[in-house]
């Protein structure tokens, strides 16, 4: 039987894991937790086989916490759960070290079969993601969607990007994030720092160029 941390931030979300996991007979869940930090500590401290980490964690966000936990816990394997499926995503999330990335709206079955390739040393995408990737290498611009552009942001920074390209105010974006209000200004205006411009147009234009989101259907937000 394989041991397993569970880490999101919402509590719903561990509970449905947990059953789920249980319930196979193949998974112990030995811990969970909902903050990346607490993530880390946690796998310090068990040593677990197998962790799922969600990338939108409060503060040190899934891509920071499983660099971390790896320092701490370099058996361990990672399999990123995250409702967030662009290329900029997957990408810097197996860079990290993680094993495997799996959406949220992914079946129980696609979640297992995930967790027994992983925990067998294998790599595992789910079927939404490898096809974005198969589909961007037939069409030669992967190596733009991985650009150093995007590479130089953390993923929190590419989830505000991608929001604020879609058009939805930093209000919108504190409640999907679950973040305050001046913490997703605060990385509004470290986007703009780092890719030198001076509004969030700016950004939006960016974020359609290299391929983070889709044009709008209404003006960007503020």
């Amino acid at each position: 039987m394989y041991t397993i941390l569970l880490f999101d931030d919402h509590q719903i979300v561990r509970d449905g894991l947990r059953a789920l996991l249980e319930a196979s007979g193949e998974f112990q869940v030995v811990g969970e937790a909902e903050t990346g930090g607490q993530a880390v500590a946690a796998a310090a401290r068990t040593r677990p086989h197998l962790v799922v980490m969600d990338l939108s964690l409060p503060g040190m966000d899934g891509i920071e916490a499983t660099v971390e936990l790896l320092r701490e816990s370099p058996q361990s394997k990672v399999v990123i759960l995250s409702m967030y499926d662009d290329e900029a995503s997957v990408v810097q999330a197996m860079r990290s070290g993680a094993r495997g990335f799996v959406i949220k709206k992914a079946s129980r079955a696609d979640l297992l079969a995930a967790l027994r390739t992983v925990a067998r040393g294998g790599t595992y995408l789910s079927p939404e993601v490898s096809d974005k990737f198969l589909e961007c290498v037939r069409k030669g611009d992967f190596r733009r969607r991985n650009s150093p552009v995007l590479s130089a942001l953390t993923p929190r920074e590419l989830q505000v990007m991608r929001l604020i390209a879609e058009g939805k105010t930093s209000k919108e974006i504190a409640a999907v994030l679950d973040l305050s209000l001046e913490t997703v200004r605060g990385y509004r205006k470290a986007l703009m720092r780092k890719l030198s411009v001076n509004n969030v147009a700016g950004l939006t234009q960016i974020a359609i160029a290299e391929g983070l989101a889709r044009p709008a259907g209404r003006g960007v937000g503020v």
